[in-house]
């Protein structure tokens, strides 16, 4: 009996000492990257942008499940457990979390501090350090562009009516051609303003200037202009005033992204192409595309200085580094699902730096102002630990290894049982 008595105290220590292995899994590679350096602040450097992210884990955790830090990016991919569109934390100690999407939510907005990522559409802000979510701008505001402070966002309002109604007579009760709001929004507040900035049918973009009394923003003035995609640039001052001047894009040329403006305040960049343009083009034609970033004077829209090469596959410019726009570039390919995204800072000669790369699958890329600000790039490639996961997945591990454990413990005592009526 008491050889029967050790085996069932050791059968349980062991059932322990597992449990206790899952459990402080976590922990234990926290402590065990303090010494490596491999995904802590003292090994990644951290606030600096890591070269090169990868996928998450499928059982990767949610910022909600496990909140993390500031983000040094964030990137989109479908390749996790959601199998659609999912936003990929990388805080800067290297951690990853996941950022549920929607049904149908696009892609939002990170704040200039890393900190926040504000939904489209649904006007909820997610606190990337806490994983608390609440809706603080109303429901139909698509955020396009953060001021500098990180205090207040450009959105647009789509007013067309979404269904066409008639009266009895055959009327016509409603308009599905509503031309949309420019907003500027508090999102910690939920105040709102319309700016006055003229017509559009639809806004396309939008940027501020790095003192942030002026925005520009192009979009189609117009059903028809929407139609041929021929776009309409204007900058306004978002207090009043009306607009300082216009420009009609045509259908080669738009705004360069949220970080169009440069940061000496004097030049607003377009990004232009050549090649096939306008509705009718072909996937193979538009993928074509060559593209140049192209200069206008922000006091008066003149064209100024020399363009520079881009090449193709062009997406946006996020950011600058010194003089060199820091341009995101998504790659061409037959299925969305295989396409990667990468960040470049282009040089006048044309070169092109390679400083981010994401893998295979990503379709969008974002870096919080204040790293690119001071060109913080750089950084190692963090990993993301499997140990992040939420807890429903060691319950999932621990359930099966309790009843494994109770099972031994059940056959043991039933031997001792038999071995006692024997004796």
């Amino acid at each position: 009996m008491g050889e029967i008595g050790g085996r069932l105290r050791r059968a349980a220590a062991v059932g322990v000492a597992l449990g206790l292995v899952a459990i402080s899994a976590p922990a234990a590679t926290a402590a065990n990257n303090a010494v490596t350096g491999s995904t802590t602040a003292a090994g990644s450097a951290a606030g600096v942008v890591p070269t090169r992210v990868h996928n998450p884990w499928l059982w990767q955790a949610t910022v909600g499940q496990r909140p993390a830090g500031p983000a040094a990016l964030v990137f989109f991919t479908d390749r996790t457990r959601y199998f659609e569109s999912t936003g990929v934390l990388v805080d800067r100690d290297g951690a990853y979390r996941l950022i549920p999407i929607g049904i149908a939510e696009g892609h939002g907005l990170l704040s200039p501090d890393g900190r926040h990522y504000l939904r489209p559409g649904s006007g909820e802000l997610l606190d990337l350090t806490t994983g608390r979510q609440r809706r603080t701008a109303s429901v139909g505001v698509y955020p396009m562009a953060w001021s500098p402070d990180g205090q207040q966002v450009l959105g647009t309002r789509d007013n067309d009516d979404d269904v066409i109604t008639y009266g009895p007579d055959n009327q016509q009760l409603n308009d599905p051609e509503k031309p949309d709001d420019l907003l500027v929004v508090d999102p910690f507040r939920g105040t709102e303003q319309v700016v006055d900035v003229g017509t559009f049918a639809a806004h396309t973009a939008a940027a501020w200037s790095p003192g942030g009394d002026l925005v520009a923003v192009t979009g189609w003035p117009d059903v028809p202009a929407q139609l041929a995609e021929r776009e309409r640039l204007v900058v306004v001052d978002p207090a009043g005033g009306g607009p300082r001047w216009q420009v009609d894009l045509g259908d080669r040329r738009t705004l360069a992204g949220a970080a169009a403006w440069h940061p000496d305040g004097r030049r607003l960049a377009l990004l232009a192409f050549d090649g096939c343009a306008g509705p009718r083009c072909t996937p193979e034609q538009a993928q074509a595309r060559a593209w140049r970033v192209e200069f206008l004077d922000t006091a008066t829209g003149h064209a100024v200085g020399q363009a520079l090469p881009a090449g193709t596959s062009v997406s946006e410019i996020i950011g600058w580094r010194g003089d060199d726009p820091i341009v995101r570039y998504v790659s061409a390919t037959e299925r969305d699902t295989d396409r990667q995204t990468v960040l470049a800072a282009l040089s006048p000669d044309g070169g092109r730096d390679v400083l981010v790369t994401t893998p295979v699958g990503s379709t969008d890329l974002m870096v919080p102002d204040d790293l690119l600000t001071r060109a913080a790039f750089g950084g190692p490639e963090p990993r993301p630990s499997p140990f992040a996961a939420p807890l429903w997945v060691y319950l999932t591990l621990a359930v099966p290894l309790l009843l494994g454990v109770a099972l031994v413990a059940r056959h043991i005592r039933r031997r001792a049982a038999a071995g006692a009526a024997s004796a």
